[in-house]
């Protein structure tokens, strides 16, 4: 008899392993499984962008209804702000997020005036004349594939590159570095945008009010689909999906 009370513990045992190991390969095992702790079954937070702050932290110098967007690729400032850079043009403030598209706007003829670039540490604006550049660190680049950041101080600039490597240069230099790698850099963006483009189709379809407005910037499209909540609720990746979309479609 406890021959027979033994075996069935045992075959007991077996068998809710076995369920457990069923559930497992469903995706359904619990945190105790195989060693897994708690923290192995909580969903990973997404690591923000290195280039991104808080809203309350990005000065915006551009006005009007699209001043949160690149005036030329449409991205949204605060999320690349520590690339960003400014500019007068004709009279008025542009801010972009990045040298790229600082390179983007001169090649398509307009005279920038008075540039200025975020200091990575400080967040502040800074001349680019008086700016030291870390060209092709770690830290992943906007709308490029080699990074620059931008600081007030050498000293920082120097800490910036030992930490995450890259090279320390003035504006011009890293101006120079944008403009060379700039066709590279396009065809790079422009696949990416016609993916994107594609997903803010499905997007638009699914969720958004119907508009038949045309569009000069994605910046302007943007703008539009906030100003008129044509999108409920719709922000970041979204959002720049269904405006290059509506610009392009």
């Amino acid at each position: 008899m406890k021959k027979l009370l033994l075996a069935l513990i045992a075959m007991g045992t077996m068998l809710t392993m076995a369920q457990a190991e069923m559930k497992c390969e469903a995706g359904k095992c619990g945190a105790s499984m195989k060693g897994m702790t708690k923290s192995d079954t909580e969903p990973k937070k997404m690591m923000k962008p290195f280039q991104a702050v808080k809203k309350g932290e990005a000065i915006l110098l551009q006005d009007g209804k699209s001043k949160a967007f690149c005036p030329q690729c449409g991205m949204t400032l605060q999320m690349f702000y520590k690339t960003n850079h400014s500019a007068t043009v004709d009279g008025k403030v542009k801010q972009y997020c990045s040298i790229h598209c600082v390179v983007e706007d001169t090649k398509k003829g307009s005279k920038l005036t008075d540039i200025k670039v975020v200091d990575v540490n400080s967040l502040k604006f800074i001349d680019v004349t008086k700016a030291f550049y870390v060209v092709g660190s770690s830290k992943k680049g906007t709308m490029s594939m080699v990074s620059k950041y931008a600081f007030a101080s050498q000293i920082n600039a120097d800490t910036f590159a030992k930490e995450n490597g890259g090279k320390v240069v003035d504006y011009a230099k890293a101006y120079k570095t944008a403009e060379g790698d700039f066709d590279k850099d396009t065809a790079m963006v422009t696949n990416k945008q016609k993916m994107m483009a594609k997903k803010g189709e499905m997007v638009y379809n699914k969720i958004c009010q119907k508009t038949e407005k045309k569009f000069d910037t994605v910046a302007d499209a943007k703008s539009f689909i906030l100003t008129n909540n044509l999108c409920k609720g719709i922000e970041g990746k979204k959002l720049q999906a269904v405006g290059l979309y509506l610009t392009n479609r």
